[in-house]
């Protein structure tokens, strides 16, 4: 087909669906002289779900138009993003992603041996990448690493310097891939902008950037790996994938942040061309429609019923998972998915010396020492007019101390007597000269201006009280945690409060035996 295509016909099929193209002149003269070299990068992190679909279907728009396609499993970025991927799983890892996003484009009859398949770390650990990563740090100002990564790095109170490398490292991959142009979805696009400012200042060519929309979820918001409510996955059986749609947010009438919609135009259209209703004969039978503006005009005038355009859907989508699931049925792939992505609730724990916890290699939430505290006294601090010191009530003998500066954000009269949140076992840690013997955990959103809230304990709480995880209510904390094991910071990174202020770890929540922890105002708000 692409033989027939004009180089405005090709450039047309590469960047139709787009919502950003950075760089068209560019493109348009690549194509007048050969075919586009172009890359997809995913991080091998949590399980690929059915979002997937919206970039394989821009890959098979790329084939189309004859672009040489790499697709790179970025298994180094996964680890230097907060470690949502652990070192001893990355290989894991990359060879599900593998296996998966392959049959995904087998699914949609994407010919598999026009494709090049990469890893990260095949090249990324090279003395020349290694040196480049390096002269590239000695230009890019801390300020622009964390703009760069605001929107794909895990943001957290105190981020590693880990998660400021990783645009720089993304950046590199164009020239270490030799492509003329990325692709991605439109919350990359800082990172885009990093290295089409960065690459030149190292002798290499500025690329263009190709930028899909971000796909809603089922719930409205970003369909997102870490979200269970949010994604159907590439594995959920067909009654899943029924329950789930059944749950979708799909308001009559609205074409707003509707994920159901979204999948018809970013995913079944592209690939199929048409799209058919299902529906009883009394209320009009099944339609075809050929196009997305006619399907969106009839949903908004509320000729499509939210139920029959979510049972329509659910077809096309079961028909495109099927293949998939079959593939995956095989003991090898079976092994792989449990080996690649551990129950966290099944893994056992090593005692650990002084009777609290599992070593590193466990990394249960039940080994925090989480209780609720009460604020019976709040006094600023003597050396630092940005600190006060909390003596906190956690059902000891007597009150810790705990150093922090959340009176910039909550009043001094609002925090006294208050009911709060208390890590308990970190070790203590001196703050200009005053010994902080615990965390009052918050929740907070970056911004202008940042905001923190404390935690909320069940009403009726008391003092000392233990708080723990929906499913691992029994496991016992650390007598003190190590901080060369980092176990908070990497717990931490998952911690978050839920579209309905609940405080979450993994997507359980967070309980004394009252009930749930709340937060008041911080919807999606990260936990520190």
């Amino acid at each position: 087909m692409a033989d027939q295509l004009s180089p405005d016909e090709k450039f047309d099929l590469i960047t139709r669906n787009l919502q950003e193209v950075l760089g068209e002149d560019k493109l348009k003269q690549v194509l007048q002289e050969r075919e586009l070299k172009v890359y997809w990068g995913t991080a091998t992190t949590g399980k690929p779900h059915v979002a997937y679909f919206v970039p394989m279907s821009k890959i098979a728009d790329f084939l189309k138009a004859g672009c040489e396609v790499t697709i790179l499993f970025a298994d180094l970025h996964a680890y230097l993003d907060n470690m949502k991927a652990p070192w001893e799983l990355l290989e894991l890892r990359v060879k599900y992603y593998e296996q998966v996003i392959k049959a995904m484009l087998e699914s949609i009859g994407v010919p598999l041996e026009k494709l090049k398949f990469v890893k990260g770390t095949d090249y990324q650990l090279s003395r020349e990448y290694t040196l480049d990563v390096y002269r590239l740090s000695s230009m890019v100002t801390e300020h622009d690493a964390k703009k760069a990564g605001a929107e794909v790095v895990k943001q957290v109170e105190h981020p590693l310097l880990s998660g400021l490398l990783y645009p720089g490292l993304q950046a590199l991959d164009e020239e270490y891939l030799k492509v003329d142009a990325q692709f991605g979805g439109v919350d990359q696009r800082k990172i885009f902008t990093l290295a089409e400012k960065y690459l030149p200042s190292l002798g290499y060519t500025k690329r263009a950037h190709l930028m899909n929309p971000m796909v809603p979820g089922l719930t409205g918001a970003k369909m997102s790996s870490s979200e269970e409510e949010s994604k159907i996955d590439l594995l959920d059986s067909k009654e899943d994938v029924k329950k789930k749609l059944k749950k979708a947010f799909c308001e009559p009438g609205n074409i707003q942040n509707n994920g159901v919609l979204s999948f018809v135009k970013y995913v079944l259209f592209p690939l199929r061309g048409e799209f058919c209703i299902k529906r009883d004969p009394k209320w009009g039978g099944d339609k075809i429609y050929t196009g997305f503006d006619e399907v969106e005009k009839d949903f908004a005038e509320e000729l499509i019923h939210p139920g029959d355009l979510k049972a329509s859907v659910e077809a096309a989508l079961n028909q495109l998972l099927e293949p998939i699931r079959k593939k995956f049925e095989s003991p090898e792939l079976r092994k792989l998915t449990n080996t690649a992505y551990p129950d966290p609730s099944k893994t056992k724990t090593k005692g650990a010396k002084g009777g609290g916890g599992g070593e590193d290699d466990e990394l249960a939430p039940s080994r925090l020492d989480i209780r609720v505290g009460k604020i019976i006294s709040v006094e600023k601090h003597p050396d630092a007019d940005s600190l006060f010191l909390e003596k906190i009530d956690v059902g000891e003998a007597e009150p810790r101390t705990v150093v922090s500066g959340l009176v910039a954000y909550v009043s001094q009269e609002d925090l006294q007597d208050r009911m709060v949140l208390v890590l308990c076992n970190l070790k203590p840690q001196k703050m200009r000269g005053i010994e902080s013997q615990a965390m009052l955990l918050c929740a907070s959103i970056e911004g202008e201006p940042r905001r923190v809230e404390p935690l909320d304990p069940p009403e009726g709480s008391s003092p000392g009280e233990k708080v723990f995880v929906e499913g691992y209510e029994t496991g016992k904390a650390d007598e003190r945690l190590n901080p060369k094991k980092k176990v908070w910071e990497k717990l931490q990174v998952d911690l978050k409060i839920s579209d309905e202020y609940v405080a979450q770890w993994k997507d359980k929540q967070l309980m004394t035996k009252l009930g749930q922890i709340t937060c008041k105002t911080l919807k999606g708000g990260s936990i520190s």
